[in-house]
């Protein structure tokens, strides 16, 4: 296990190839582009995210800046028909997806209806329950076993998620079963505002591997080719029926956990800073710079679509019709229960009196 404290890194900080053999980086040139313009499109529409919170259009947001190199890297490497399953924070892998922003921004808008539509591209909805998605990613896993499907399941967790009863039994499962799924934690080092090492005794999170009977992976998650590499292994580990693996992929948040969160009361500026000169982005421009596939074309061409996404984006939040809180309630079972129904009746009573003026216990407002 000594090895697991060394991270597989295919592209160093300063953006030069690394002296790691065992993964392949040569990737051809359309596909070194496509990761490039999926993190520098996702970074810029997590902006845009944050904006709308910020301006009262969105009730909340997580915020993915700094890890988009582990997201897009983990995603990209798969089929379109292998299932993933986010926690919150995956815009990168959604974005890959080719889920609009329209359907994002329903998420965190409230809508009833949010993440819906995700599953027409094989991506569960968002869960907001930490670790929740991990149970389902295995469930579904055995599932694919049992249909004879030839198809890999991808939990994202961050490191938080693996402190939670649901993340173990997800990894014991899996584990016991040979499910061909493959965990992905991100270690942004924060839960919240909770370090990482108040998390945990062991070395790191990819050392718990052990325990389970799966191999564990340290990979460097500002790293976009090492991330991709790494992850395609694992899936193709799955397809073959070599069970799951669980991967660890070491970033930073460099923002708030959400819009609600002021990182500034936790986080050490230093620190901040630390991770900043590692920035996924500027780390793997200079690295297709100096191969020879950036160009300005290129830079050109992902601008545009940043500015066409993020136009699309607040096109549909801006002046966006408020959604009938009635709708939540037909739409749990196929026919509505009858304790729905007496839920919905006093909901609308209380806004129909909210809306009229009159006070809770009867009585007009003053």
């Amino acid at each position: 296990m000594a090895g697991l404290s060394e991270l597989v890194q295919l592209v160093a900080p300063d953006g030069t190839p690394t002296a790691q053999s065992r993964y392949r980086r040569d990737l051809p040139p359309e596909t070194l582009s496509w990761l490039y313009e999926s993190m520098v499109v996702a970074r810029d529409l997590d902006g845009e995210f944050v904006n709308l919170q910020r301006q009262g259009e969105l009730a909340l947001f997580a915020t993915c800046r700094g890890q988009e190199a582990a997201q897009i890297g983990a995603a990209a490497c798969l089929r379109k028909t292998d299932w993933l399953f986010p926690q919150y924070r995956e815009l990168g892998a959604f974005l890959l997806r080719g889920i609009s922003p329209a359907q994002m921004a329903a998420v965190w808008r409230g809508k009833w209806h949010g993440g819906l539509d995700f599953t027409d591209r094989c991506v569960a909805p968002i869960a907001i329950p930490i670790g929740t998605q991990s149970l389902h990613a295995v469930g579904a896993a055995m599932a694919a076993q049992r249909l004879g499907e030839n198809s890999v399941t991808l939990a994202f967790l961050g490191d938080g998620a693996t402190s939670t009863g649901d993340a173990h039994e997800a990894l014991n499962f899996a584990a016991v079963f040979t499910a061909p799924c493959v965990f992905f934690v991100q270690n942004n080092q924060w839960a919240i505002s909770v370090p990482v090492s108040h998390q945990m005794a062991a070395p790191s999170i990819a050392h718990r591997a052990a325990g389970y009977g799966m191999p564990g992976i340290r990979v460097d998650g500002n790293d976009v080719l090492a991330c991709f590499a790494v992850v395609a292994e694992a899936a193709e580990r799955a397809r073959d029926g070599g069970g799951p693996t669980l991967i660890e992929a070491v970033t930073y948040r460099m923002g708030p956990h959400t819009t609600s969160d002021d990182p500034t009361r936790y986080q050490d500026p230093d620190e901040v800073a630390l991770w900043a000169a590692r920035d996924p982005i500027q780390r793997y421009r200079t690295y297709l710079r100096d191969t020879g596939v950036w160009t300005d074309r290129l830079e050109e061409r992902v601008a545009a679509r940043s500015k066409r996404l993020r136009t699309e984006l607040r096109e549909s939040v801006v002046g966006a019709a408020d959604f009938d809180v009635a709708d939540m309630f037909d739409t749990v079972y196929h026919d509505i229960t009858p304790e729905l129904a007496h839920q919905r009746r006093q909901l609308l009573a209380e806004l129909a009196k909210e809306a009229s003026g009159e006070r809770s216990d009867g009585r007009a407002r003053a």
